[in-house]
């Protein structure tokens, strides 16, 4: 395989010199374990305690800003870190990135308005941003990919973790202490992953002089925002044909040719398009992202169904999604340990990605009659298929590409998962939303239908609890056919995900982390010991 630095393929051995071994490998891992916990905490803990800050802090009509400002800075900043991972080294940023999530954090705490909380999550959003690309990136410079499977495996654990964590701490902060913990307490995690970063790892620093990519970084940057506007605003702010949701829409898709147009002719662009010269690196960009689009946009609205059809409290509806998260977990675990030792990694994506459409296929049958168990198997199966999928495709990534592309291919498959994720959830929400005005006069006589306003319920089921039974019954009936359309129209699209994980081409993993020695003048970060 070639070794120029222009031309996206692996590397072979013969071209590469390890990295100095890593001492202490294990606390490295925990300490990137808990910057991964940081980000994927954040994404869950933040909206259990939404109601209780708009009403200490008002302004309830910017509500959803909270989450879209860290949504739209996170994802625009994850193709930067990693570009600037690869040109000045993975351990400075990494350990910038945490303290602007620090800071961040804090700041939110002490938000004295809607306003300062909105501007202060932007910031908390753009170290978010570094921290899920440089904890999975730096694995690829301390441990080999042959040896990865294993602690892929634990990171798939951190985001189970989280997804129950998340939803119960923001619970229990809101109800016993203050909605500001649930910014607080990332700050002795990070404190402590900062700590164990600056004393424990130790990796290559270029010496290369570089340029940045300035436009080009704008140029993503509008057009990320503009697509996360769109799907943001569409069918909820605006109309989906609404002039505004046309208009940035339009703009973003302009602003996407001019971008690919300017990385064509950059230095150092931030996205090298020479990566899509690589087979494996697009088949699995475009999986991630309509593994994303699929995945995330359906499962959005399981503790939605949990609270409406069982009448459970957020907190109870956290704890019934542990069948999800044990299987994710336990699928992530054993499929990193198998990869480890087989070297092959091919037919976990494959198997992940039949299991998802089973369950998405599974879950489309739940109606107001479904039990609890019922559900809970189903939701184990979606764990399995995604277990076997996520960390997976990290690990066929960063073992497709040279060195010096590790940070900038790992951002970049993160980014479109992130991008799909995003798509997923407008373009379901658009469907569920479409099905329910639909469905609820079918259930529901117009007198009812004028006195209760159905999204507001459904997006509120605790809202449920104050109606009569049969009027509760009606809604349910209709919200559960609304959400079994939302389902039945991401088999399909899953089905496209097994598809082309068919076409994933197994590379033997290798058996140690290297440097391409292309990577003229790389040295050892003496300074960071």
């Amino acid at each position: 395989m070639s070794s120029n630095p222009s031309d996206p393929v692996r590397t072979s051995d013969a071209s590469a010199i390890p990295v100095e071994r890593q001492s202490n490998v294990g606390l490295i891992i925990g300490a990137l374990m808990l910057a991964m916990l940081l980000s994927a905490l954040d994404q869950t803990i933040v909206a259990t305690a939404l109601p209780t800050i708009a009403a200490d802090l008002g302004g309830l009509n910017h509500l959803s800003w909270v989450v879209t400002a860290y949504l739209i800075t996170s994802t625009v900043s994850t193709p930067l870190w990693g570009k600037l991972g690869d040109l000045y080294g993975r351990k400075k940023l990494f350990q910038i990135s945490i303290v602007i999530f620090l800071i961040g954090s804090a700041l939110s705490g002490l938000s004295q308005s809607m306003i300062q909380l909105i501007a202060f999550r932007a910031l908390q959003g753009i170290g978010g941003g570094g921290l899920i690309v440089g904890s999975q990136s730096i694995i690829g410079d301390v441990v080999s990919p042959r040896e990865r499977g294993k602690y892929q495996g634990y990171f798939g654990a951190v985001f189970g973790l989280s997804s129950v964590a998340g939803p119960l701490l923001g619970g229990f902060f809101t109800d016993n202490l203050t909605w500001r913990w649930v910014f607080y307490i990332n700050l002795p995690i990070g404190v402590l992953a900062l700590m164990a970063i600056a004393a424990v790892l130790h990796l290559p620093k270029s010496t290369k002089s570089h340029s940045i990519d300035y436009l080009g970084t704008v140029l993503m940057g509008a057009a990320v925002t503009g697509l996360i506007l769109v799907t943001t605003w569409g069918g909820t702010t605006y109309r989906w044909l609404s002039p505004t949701i046309i208009t940035v829409a339009a703009t973003a898709g302009v602003l996407i040719v001019i971008f690919i147009l300017v990385e064509r002719r950059a230095s150092e662009p931030l996205i090298s398009l020479n990566l899509f010269r690589n087979p494996i690196f697009t088949v699995t960009s475009i999986l991630g992202f309509i593994v994303g689009f699929s995945m995330f946009g359906a499962i959005i609205y399981l503790p939605t169904f949990l609270q409406t059809v069982f009448e459970s409290s957020a907190t109870a509806s956290g704890l019934q999604l542990l069948p999800l998260m044990v299987g994710l977990v336990g699928a992530s675990i054993i499929s990193g340990q198998l990869i480890s030792k087989s070297g092959r990694y091919k037919i976990f994506p494959v198997v992940g990605t039949a299991l998802v459409v089973v369950a998405l296929y599974l879950l489309s049958l739940m109606t107001a009659d479904t039990t609890l168990l019922e559900a809970s198997v189903f939701m184990f199966i979606l764990g399995l298929g995604i277990g076997g999928v996520m960390q997976v495709l990290v690990i066929v990534v960063q073992n497709a590409v040279p060195y010096e592309y590790l940070g900038t291919a790992t951002s970049t498959a993160t980014f479109f998962r992130s991008i799909g994720g995003s798509f997923g959830v407008a373009v379901f929400g658009a469907i569920f939303n479409a099905q329910l005005t639909k469905n609820l006069p079918k259930y529901l006589p117009v007198s009812v239908l004028k006195t209760i306003k159905g999204g507001n319920i459904a997006t509120s089921p605790s809202a449920l609890s104050h109606l009569p039974i049969l009027i509760r019954h009606g809604f349910v009936e209709a919200f559960s056919h609304s959400l079994h359309t939302v389902f039945l129209v991401a088999v399909p699209v899953a089905m496209v995900a097994f598809l082309l994980s068919l076409a994933i081409k197994e590379v033997p993993l290798r058996k140690a982390a290297f440097v391409n020695t292309s990577a003229k003048g790389a040295k050892l970060d003496r300074d960071d010991r």
